[in-house]
C-alpha cells in the first residue's frame, strides 16, 4: 500500500493571496497568475490523491465499542489492485495457463486538487479495466494479431525521432518498427480504437498519444492514451493502454511474501526455462465517464428545420437507451388503446420502448430527437383499418409505412 500511496500524486500550486490550490500538468510553472484572483502562485509540491479513511471505530468514540483498534485505510484509486491480490485464485480458475484476462468495472476515488470540466475530472468516477496476464516471452506472439495488424491509427510519439509529431501507421507497422513495444500492447490499442469508433466516436476526433518519459506511470514500461478532440476542452484522455510489465505482481509478492509466479510452459521455440516466471500485464483502462461525455459531445447536433432549431442526439441505434417511442396521432381513446397494444407487444419482445401521448405530435418527435431515440412509431386511423403504422427515422426524418407484425424486425435490424 505504501508504494501505491506514494505513486498516486499530482503536482500542485497554491495562490499566495486566496490560498486556492490548482493541479499542474507537467512541470510546475509559478510565473502564471492565479485564475481565481490574479494573485501570485507558489509551488506546493506533490499532492497525494488517495482518500484516507479509518477502518473500525477509534478507541473512545463509542462506549459500546471502546477498545476497538482503528486502522488506516484508503479508498481505491484504481480497480486493478483487487485483481492482482487475487491472482493465484484467478490463475487456478484458468487451470494454471497463460494468457488470460480479467475485466472489472467499478468506482474509483481520487482526491483531485481541482475537479472541473463536467465529467472529465471527478473525485468519484467509473473505470472499466482489463488486466491481461501474459507470458513475457510471448508478448510478440499474440494469437489474433493478424486480425488487427492492418488497422490504421493516428499516433503521437513520445520520445526520440519524431517525438511529439502525429503520424498515421498501421498497427503492424508500428509494432515492427518498435514504436509500439510488442504485439500484445498493439493488439489492445487497436481494439480500443475499434470499440470507440463502433460506439460512435468519429475517427477524425481520435488519436493515440504515447506518454513522455516524465509522465509515465511508475508501473509502466510503455503507455498510450486514446485521446478525444473535444470542442470545449481540446485533446483529452479517455482510455489508457499500458504495458505494466511484472511490476504489480512482483510488488505484491515482495510485500506479502505470496507466490505470484507461474510454472512456465514451453514457449513458441519449445524452451521452458525458467521453470517459474512472473507474468507481465497489459492493461486497457477505460474512463467510462469520459467516454460517455465524448459520445454525447460527438452525437449532439443542432439544425434549422423551417423556422425552428432541431436538437438531435445522433446516437447509434445500439447505443440509444430507448430504441423507439410509440405515439397515438391524436389523443383519442381508440388510437391510445391501439398504441398501448403496440407498445406492450414490443416490450414483451424485450425491446425498450417508450409511450408518449402528451402534447402535439411535433413536440413528441422533438423530445425523442433530443434524447437520441432512433425511431418513432405513430398509430393513426389507417392503423385501425389495416394494422399498419408509420415509422419515422430520427436523423433523416423520413417515414415509412410498415405492418405491425414487421415492426419488431425493423427495429432489431436498425
Amino acid at each position: 500500500m505504501s508504494t501505491l500511496r506514494e505513486s498516486f500524486t499530482d503536482q500542485a500550486v497554491v495562490c499566495k493571496h486566496c490560498k486556492s490550490f490548482f493541479r499542474v500538468a507537467g512541470s510546475v510553472n509559478v510565473s502564471e497568475k492565479c485564475p481565481e484572483c490574479g494573485g501570485e502562485l507558489d509551488a506546493a509540491g506533490a499532492f497525494n490523491l488517495m482518500f484516507q479513511t479509518r477502518i473500525g471505530v477509534p478507541k473512545g468514540d463509542s462506549d459500546s465499542n471502546s477498545g476497538v483498534k482503528k486502522s488506516e485505510g484508503y479508498l481505491r484509486p484504481e480497480t486493478a489492485q483487487g485483481i492482482f491480490l487475487n491472482f493465484q485464485r484467478l490463475l487456478r480458475f484458468n487451470r494454471g495457463k497463460l494468457p488470460f484476462g480479467i475485466i472489472q468495472i467499478g468506482k474509483a476515488y481520487r482526491n483531485e486538487i481541482s475537479p472541473r470540466k463536467s465529467l472529465i475530472r471527478l473525485r468519484e468516477f467509473t473505470m472499466g479495466e482489463a488486466e491481461v496476464f501474459v507470458d513475457p516471452r510471448e508478448k510478440n506472439n499474440h494469437p489474433r494479431f493478424e486480425d488487427v495488424k492492418d488497422r490504421m491509427l493516428r499516433l503521437v510519439l513520445g520520445e526520440g525521432e519524431g517525438g511529439g509529431e502525429e503520424e498515421e501507421k498501421s498497427v503492424g507497422e508500428a509494432v515492427r518498427s518498435g514504436i509500439i513495444v510488442n504485439e500484445y500492447l498493439g493488439y489492445h490499442i487497436a481494439k480500443v480504437g475499434e470499440f470507440l469508433e463502433r460506439i460512435g466516436i468519429p475517427r477524425d476526433k481520435l488519436r493515440f498519444r504515447q506518454h513522455l518519459r516524465e509522465e509515465m506511470a511508475h508501473y509502466a514500461r510503455d503507455c498510450w492514451d486514446a485521446e478525444f478532440l473535444s470542442e470545449r476542452y481540446g485533446w483529452m484522455e479517455i482510455v489508457g493502454v499500458a504495458d505494466r510489465g511484472d511490476y504489480d505482481l512482483s510488488a505484491h509478492a515482495s510485500f506479502s511474501n505470496a507466490d505470484m509466479s507461474v510454472h512456465a510452459q514451453a514457449d513458441a521455440q519449445g524452451e521452458a526455462e525458467p521453470a517459474k516466471l512472473i507474468p507481465h500485464v497489459i492493461e486497457p483502462s477505460y474512463g467510462i465517464d469520459r467516454i460517455f461525455y465524448a459520445l454525447l459531445e460527438s452525437s449532439l447536433y443542432e439544425e434549422q428545420v423551417g423556422k425552428e432549431k432541431r436538437k438531435v442526439l445522433r446516437l447509434k441505434s445500439e447505443m440509444a437507451p430507448i430504441k423507439a417511442a410509440v405515439f397515438p396521432l391524436l389523443n383519442r381513446d381508440e388510437l391510445k388503446k391501439k398504441a398501448r397494444e403496440v407498445f406492450q407487444k414490443l416490450r414483451d419482445a424485450s425491446i425498450f420502448v417508450e409511450y408518449d401521448d402528451s402534447g402535439s405530435i411535433g413536440r413528441r418527435y422533438r423530445r425523442q430527437d433530443e434524447i437520441g431515440t432512433p425511431y418513432c412509431i405513430t398509430i393513426d386511423y389507417e392503423t385501425l383499418e389495416d394494422d399498419t403504422v408509420t415509422i419515422r427515422e430520427r436523423d433523416t426524418m423520413k417515414q415509412v409505412r410498415v405492418a405491425i407484425a414487421e415492426v419488431k424486425d425493423v427495429l432489431v435490424k436498425g
